[in-house]
C-alpha cells in the first residue's frame, strides 16, 4: 500500500538554502545570523494511533552553519504528520539542547499551488506540547512556538517564531526565516 502525503509529498527530498535570518536572544541584547541550511525529509510511512488515527509521516533532519565563520548552530530532528482525516498537520521537534516541542496546525492550499502549513504552540496548551530539561526551564525557558511553512513547487519558505524566557528577560522572540530550493 502507497502512504498518501498529502500536502507534505512535495517536501520529501533535500532541500538547501544560504540565506536564513536567525535572530537570537544574547546576554548583551540580540545577536543577529546569517545562516545556510539542509534540510532533509524522508519518508517514514504511515502510522495507526489507537485504531483510531491514521497519520502519514515524514521524518526531517535539519542541520544550520553561520555563514561567517562556518559553526554549526543548529540541529534539529522530528517528524511532520499530516491526519487527512482532520486535515490537521502535527509537528515534533527535538533539539539536542534537551528540548522537545509537538505543535499542531492547519494546511491550505492556495490558487496559485501554494500550499500554506501554520504549527503551533504554547507551554498552556492541551493539544501539544513543550517539554524541557531542568536547566532550560530554569535559564532559558521555550514559552510558545509558531511556524508557518510554504512550498511551492520546489521551494519551501519558513518564518518561525519561539518565545524564551533568558537572561533576564521575559518572552524574547526567537525568530528563524529561509527560502530553501529542493536540490
Amino acid at each position: 500500500m502507497t502512504t498518501d502525503y498529502g500536502p507534505l509529498t512535495q517536501l520529501i527530498g533535500t532541500f538547501k538554502g544560504n540565506k536564513g535570518t536567525d535572530i537570537a536572544p544574547d546576554p548583551d541584547g540580540i545577536e543577529e545570523n546569517i545562516y545556510e541550511e539542509t534540510i532533509v525529509f524522508s519518508e517514514a510511512g504511515c502510522t495507526e494511533n489507537a485504531e483510531q488515527q491514521e497519520l502519514a509521516a515524514l521524518h526531517y533532519h535539519v542541520v544550520i552553519y553561520r555563514i561567517s565563520d562556518g559553526k554549526m548552530i543548529h540541529n534539529q530532528t522530528g517528524y511532520w504528520g499530516w491526519d487527512q482525516a482532520k486535515n490537521q498537520i502535527i509537528q515534533s521537534i527535538v533539539l539536542p539542547r534537551v528540548v522537545c516541542v509537538l505543535a499542531t496546525g492547519s494546511v491550505t492550499s492556495q490558487d496559485d499551488n501554494k500550499i500554506v502549513i501554520d504549527v503551533a504552540t504554547d507551554a498552556e496548551s492541551c493539544s501539544a506540547d513543550i517539554i524541557q530539561s531542568p536547566f532550560m526551564h530554569k535559564k532559558a525557558k521555550t514559552t510558545s512556538f509558531k511556524m508557518t511553512l510554504t512550498i511551492q513547487e520546489n521551494e519551501i519558505h519558513y518564518h518561525q517564531t519561539t518565545l524564551v524566557d533568558i537572561y533576564g528577560k521575559s518572552s524574547f522572540e526567537h525568530t528563524d526565516t529561509n527560502t530553501l530550493t529542493k536540490v
